[in-house]
């Protein structure tokens, strides 16, 4: 269930207090928060966080899109390394497959059938 409209957004406060030090100064070094599930709100705008995601932390440049999510939202914490080995190898013979030339219309193994002596195709002809 949602968060009550009448308590607002949550945000972790020591990064308010981090975002209130940061603002009266010229050199904005990035804020490192474990707090993924506090929500960006327009005061943190173009300030740089680091975000952690488990196991290392991410860094995230706050833009005016992203007011209103939550943080964790821009550091995933699980990383797709690919499919097994065996897909890999079936989708590289079907493109292998795939690729080959066709062969010429009327030479052996071709995909047109051809019709035997007596068929009714054959009695239409004559």
């Amino acid at each position: 269930m949602p968060r009550s409209v009448w308590r607002g957004p949550f945000v972790d406060p020591s990064l308010i207090k981090k975002v209130e030090k940061l603002k009266n100064k010229t050199d904005k070094q990035p804020i490192k928060t474990w707090s993924r599930k506090s929500t960006i709100i327009p005061e943190f705008v173009g300030h740089s966080f680091l975000i952690h995601n488990g196991k290392k932390f991410i860094p995230i440049k706050i833009s005016e899109e992203m007011v209103g999510h939550k943080l964790g939202e821009f550091s995933p914490t699980r990383q797709f390394s690919g499919h097994t080995p065996a897909d890999k190898k079936a989708a590289q013979e079907a493109a292998q497959v795939s690729a080959a030339p066709k062969s010429a219309p009327g030479a052996a193994g071709s995909s047109t059938p051809k019709l035997k002596e007596g068929t009714k195709n054959e009695k239409d002809k004559k």
